[in-house]
């Protein structure tokens, strides 16, 4: 068994031969070979010991027919024929196998190429043997206007096959005999320098060219061959263009003709260039066209430049120029500026002012009536009564202004305006403007107060600072927030400073607030004006009435609630004392005090009654049900005269007594009797009653006192004279002039009753004499009957002195009525 790795080794030593065998083998070969044949080229790499086989050669069926090619197998050269013809072919691709009978390949294939050098065996030849050609008068000197074309079968890009063209002969001569030149490489022939400045003169007929061809490149030796070329000199028709106007958007069918140009040589090519790039082509035969409509719009004007150019891209010439020019069509209707904000105009602008200037554009023509633009407002219409427009509009500026027409402030308005093209004349395209118009408020209003006149406020006279007193409300038209700002002060009424106002920046009301303290006696009532006013700048009008506001407030004095003589007052009383009896008088503490009005509050059994204004407490009805050792408990209530809220009470008790079971004596009245004040040493006797049998007849003295009144006890002072009398006097120097009831306690026996002494207390003069006011008289007039009076007395004698006037007057016109004849002569003395 063959090991496995040198099973590999030979398999892989195969391939490498393989490859090695199979490496192609080159054989260059001259064509025409002249020797002998056969003619060894090369030996083949055949297997190195002997192998029985055959050698054969393969290639193309046309190789193997022919049979130029042989293998000797004794030698292994490869062997060539016979002579070779690379113009019939250059190369051939050969392979050798060798082969057993049965075709078992046993070395090879072997590629062979061979290759057919060349020799210069071929002439070359021109393509015409004759060349006619047109030659336009125009054309620039070394530009071809034909290319010769020659052919050389000897392999290319060789010496054999490299080609030279030269021009023999001209004929005629004349003007010059180098009128063309002729590229040697390509065969261009063109006008020479000197002939494109003599073609002019040149004749008439035809120029002919003898030209040549040859082979082997500038070597001097090779083969050649030669041709005839016929040049008719020709009249020059490249001639301007003039300008063309094409209408835009033209509905016609495209391509279409617009223009033509020509070039009279031959070998023409034409070329058409348009600045800025527009649709616009040219053919072969120099015809012009506009492939689709034209937009003004896009471009007003093209300016295109046709080339005559041979087949390599030359021109012939200068280019021709075309100005096209695209007229003008009303294809664009007016178009509308944008506005990203709205117009600001503040209120009250006067009119004439200018709002806005609208500025349409036409995209037509300008100058030309497809962009004369015409305004035409559409939008706010008038409304209807008023006199005038809010909005002017100038139809050929487009200028908005304020018409005579008020707006007010915070109006949004959109202004609609037509602009038309064209004048406005018919078939005008239009479009319409729009434009926002917003009313600024100005500060224009001043600020007024709600109400103006407060109804009067009333503050007690202890009012602490701080209490608060009014408030006022105040409103501004006006509509910007900054414009109703206000600010608040004291005009007048308050030089002390006492009050004060407060408010928030950006409030609308205002407190009015007490600063100090009121006194009643400085001021019984305070009459302030307050003013608002705007914090910015006011335009327009100044304030009017409502800008103030007056507040008036009482100051009410403070009153101390009455106070008695007394906080309690105790009456004894026996349970037979009459109806009528006076008890006590109920008396305030300040004697100079505002007058008080008293009352009784709980006099459930009705025994009492007390005057009002004197305060003398009697016994109303008799003392039915009462008995001795009982007590009567009433309230006495003092309230002021003039300040009916303010008021006291003091209790007032009624003890009561056994009544006497002999006789009480009579109280009979004590007449009145008249002291002075200032105090003088008089007085008043009191006598016990003596009416009484029993008591006069010594039965015992009598004690006098005051009565419990403590009021009394201090104004009066009563002295006993014997058992019978006692002395009444003023205790103070000086007491209230006035009638007093004085009461005095009359005692006998434990039997107890009451004097009422009447004393008018009065002022005096020097002898001691009462003097006292004297009353109204009765009958007579009072002050309002005497105005009254008079009064009418002095409108009856205006009336009796209007009556006489007017009589006066109707006589006199009477008199002038009358005509001459009837007044009577007057008598001559």
């Amino acid at each position: 068994m063959v090991p496995a790795w040198l099973l590999l080794l030979f398999l892989s030593v195969a391939q490498v031969f393989a490859k090695v065998q199979s490496a192609e083998l080159y054989v260059e070969v001259p064509e025409n070979y002249g020797g002998n044949f056969p003619l060894y080229l090369i030996k083949l790499p055949l297997p190195p010991e002997e192998t029985e086989g055959e050698i054969v050669l393969s290639g193309t069926h046309d190789v193997a027919a022919e049979g130029p090619f042989a293998v000797d197998p004794e030698s292994g050269f490869l062997l060539m024929t016979r002579a070779l013809d690379r113009e019939e072919r250059a190369e051939y691709w050969l392979k050798v196998t060798l082969e057993t009978e049965d075709g078992r390949v046993l070395w090879g294939p072997q590629p062979v190429l061979v290759c057919v050098k060349d020799e210069n065996d071929q002439v070359p030849h021109f393509s015409q043997f004759i060349y006619r050609v047109q030659l336009s008068q125009g054309t620039r000197p070394g530009i071809p206007f034909l290319f010769l074309e020659a052919s050389d079968k000897d392999e290319p890009g060789t010496a054999n096959s490299d080609l030279r063209f030269y021009i023999l002969n001209q004929a005629p001569a004349q003007p010059s005999p180098d009128m063309f030149q002729l590229e040697p490489r390509l065969g261009a022939l063109a006008l020479s320098p000197e002939g494109s400045t003599s073609l002019d003169q040149a004749a008439e007929g035809p120029y002919r060219l003898l030209v040549q061809v040859k082979d082997m490149g500038d070597q001097a030796s090779g083969h050649q061959a030669t041709a005839t070329i016929d040049v008719s000199i020709v009249e020059n028709t490249w001639v301007p263009l003039d300008p063309i106007h094409l209408a835009e958007n033209l509905k016609v069918p495209y391509p279409h003709h617009i223009a033509q140009v020509h070039w009279s040589g031959r070998d023409v090519r034409y070329h058409l260039e348009s600045r800025p790039p527009g649709p616009f082509d040219v053919d072969a035969e120099g015809t012009l066209y506009v492939t689709e409509e034209l937009d003004r719009e896009a471009q007003a004007e093209y300016l295109l430049q046709v080339q005559a150019q041979n087949t390599r891209g030359e021109d012939y010439t200068e280019p021709l120029e075309l100005r096209v020019v695209v007229a003008d069509e009303n294809d664009n209707a007016p178009v509308c500026p944008l506005s990203d904000s709205p117009v600001s105009i503040p209120e009250l602008s006067p009119p004439g002012t200018e709002v806005t200037t609208l500025s349409a554009e036409d995209m037509d023509a300008p100058g030309s009536p497809n962009s004369h633009i015409v305004y035409q407002l559409l939008s706010p219409e008038p409304e209807e009564g008023a006199d005038g427009r809010a909005f002017e509009l100038d139809f050929t500026s487009g200028s908005v202004t304020l018409g005579d027409a008020p707006l007010r402030a915070a109006q949004n308005i959109l202004l609609r305006v037509m602009a038309a093209d064209r004048g406005g004349a018919e078939g005008s395209l239009s479009s319409t403007c729009e434009v926002a118009v917003t009313i600024t408020d100005i500060n224009d209003h001043a600020p007024e107060f709600t109400i103006s006149q407060i109804e009067p406020v009333s503050l007690p006279e202890d009012a602490e600072p701080g209490t608060l007193v009014a408030t006022l409300m105040a409103t501004d038209a006006d509509l910007e927030p900054a414009f109703r700002l206000m600010d608040f002060a004291i005009e007048a009424g308050d030089v002390a400073g006492t009050f004060g106002l407060d408010w928030e920046p950006d409030s609308s009301h205002v407190e009015l607030r007490l600063l100090k303290n009121l006194s009643y006696e400085a001021a019984s009532s305070h009459k302030l004006v307050v003013v608002v006013r705007s914090v910015a700048e006011l335009v327009g009008p100044g304030p009017g009435p409502g800008a103030t506001a007056t507040v008036t407030v009482l100051v009410e004095k403070l009153v101390p609630p009455p106070k008695l003589d007394q906080e309690s007052y105790e009456a004894i009383v026996p349970v037979s004392t009459p109806a009528g009896s006076l008890l006590l008088t109920i008396q305030p503490s300040d004697p100079i005090s505002s007058p008080l009005r008293f009352s009784l509050v709980n006099d459930s059994e009705g025994w009492l009654c007390i005057k009002e204004v004197s305060g003398e407490v009697h016994i109303a009805r008799p003392l039915q049900g009462a008995q001795p050792g009982d007590m009567y408990t009433v309230l006495v209530e003092a309230r002021y005269e003039d300040e009916p809220t303010l008021s006291t009470s003091a209790t007032l008790v009624i003890r009561f007594l056994k009544s006497p079971s002999a006789w009480a004596p009579t109280l009979n009245p004590v007449p009145t009797r008249h002291l002075c004040t200032p105090r003088q040493d008089h007085g008043v006797v009191i006598s016990g009653p003596g009416e009484d049998p029993d008591l006069a007849g010594g039965h015992g003295p009598y004690s006098f006192a005051l009565g419990p009144n403590p009021t009394v006890r201090r104004d009066w002072h009563l002295q006993a004279l014997n058992g019978s009398h006692a002395y009444l006097t003023l205790a103070l120097h000086w007491v209230e002039p006035r009638e007093h009831v004085v009461p005095v306690v009359v005692s006998h026996d434990a039997r107890t009753w009451q004097l009422l002494i009447r004393v008018i207390v009065c002022r005096c003069n020097v002898e001691g004499q009462c003097v006292r006011k004297v009353g109204r008289m009765k009958g007579m007039p009072t002050k309002l009957s005497a105005v009254g009076i008079l009064v009418g007395t002095l409108m009856a004698i205006g009336i009796f002195l209007i009556f006489i006037f007017t009589h006066l007057t109707l006589a006199r016109k009477k008199d002038l009525d009358q005509p001459v004849e009837s007044v009577p002569l007057k008598v001559a003395v």
